[in-house]
């Protein structure tokens, strides 16, 4: 069964060290393209991180889609149409903030058009993110957020050995009722039950009539083990940890190396 889909995280998968696209990245997928296969970009990011490379991979025509939020949303990537949205509610908001004070880490919130921190020490990852992302950061106190905020996602982010210590000393219900997943050493991100980028995937790939078997997934963190585990075939970089590793049908070369190029000449191109 040939590929007709294929779900690339960004980063550490699709971009090297230095956040930049290759050349042999963008040439793989452009033949890739050419010989029919949707190319979806699938990450943690907001759409307005994702933005200049989907017109760099000029992914903008009238079926073409983007997984953002770690899959809290699928949208087309020209028109903006909403496939699905799942996010937190302002309950959920208020008992993650609660938890980030007393773990004593830093925390921010993100809906689709701006980033939130209610810590007057506002990170420096934080700012990283912003700035990573295109999105506009803002300080608000509890207090001040409101119900009507379309929360999408929310990130634990500190140093990594804050954030592991914390993480130790999160009470198990919060992970009987969100999807808490590492996607760098220092984020840790809380996203409604529902979602992970393997249910997006999954989503996206049946509304299109595709099987999972039609399906590749590449990635390099742990959020990305839903969709490595879910596609038909998983691809883990070279650069990848041991869990993606393990899980993956083929470990390619790393993000330096141009390891999505040579996945997709591998099994798509040859």
């Amino acid at each position: 069964m040939s590929i007709k889909l294929i779900a690339i995280d960004i980063d550490g998968t699709l971009l090297n060290s230095n956040h930049q696209l290759t050349d042999e990245v963008k040439l793989a997928l452009k033949q890739a393209e050419e010989k029919g296969v949707k190319i979806v970009l699938t990450t943690g990011r907001p759409l307005t991180g994702v933005q200049d490379l989907i017109a760099e991979l000029e992914l903008y025509s009238e079926n073409d889609y983007v997984i953002t939020y770690n899959g809290a949303l699928i949208q087309k990537t020209k028109s903006k149409e909403i496939v699905t949205q799942t996010g937190l509610t302002f309950d959920d908001y208020i008992a993650i903030d609660a938890l980030a004070r007393k773990l004593n880490v830093h925390l921010h919130t993100e809906t689709e058009t701006t980033m939130y921190t209610s810590n007057r020490d506002i990170s420096p990852y934080t700012v990283l993110e912003a700035h990573l992302v295109n999105m506009p950061l803002k300080f608000r106190t509890p207090e001040e957020m409101t119900p009507e905020l379309n929360i999408l996602k929310m990130m634990m982010i500190d140093d990594p050995a804050v954030l592991d210590a914390a993480i130790t000393n999160i009470p198990k219900e919060f992970y009987d009722k969100y999807t808490i997943v590492k996607s760098t050493p220092y984020f840790l991100e809380f996203l409604n039950k529902e979602v992970d980028k393997g249910a997006a995937v999954k989503q996206l790939a049946e509304a299109l009539g595709f099987e999972s078997r039609e399906v590749m997934a590449l990635g390099d963190n742990e959020n990305d083990l839903p969709m490595i585990e879910y596609a038909g075939l998983g691809i883990a970089m070279g650069n990848a940890t041991e869990n993606i590793k393990n899980a993956a049908s083929f470990i390619t070369a790393s993000n330096d190396a141009h390891g999505v190029a040579v996945a997709i000449e591998k099994f798509v191109l040859n």
